[in-house]
């Protein structure tokens, strides 16, 4: 899933990222333009490394 183009229910669909993570990663992306690599993610409130861990590897950005 593209991290830059992903609405928020495509988001709260992630592992361990419901309604509110989903909405604070289109705010991140919104303040920064966009994300730029995948661990940008951590940057998130609420991501910390274990929910980065369940995630990373179904995220990407392009």
């Amino acid at each position: 899933m593209n991290l830059n183009t992903a609405d928020a229910s495509a988001l709260d669909a992630l592992p361990g990222i419901g309604p509110v993570i989903a909405n604070r990663i289109i705010e991140w992306r919104t303040e920064h333009s966009r994300f730029s690599r995948v661990e940008e993610l951590q940057e998130v409130a609420g991501i910390g490394p274990a929910l980065f861990e369940k995630v990373k590897d179904r995220v990407a950005v392009s």
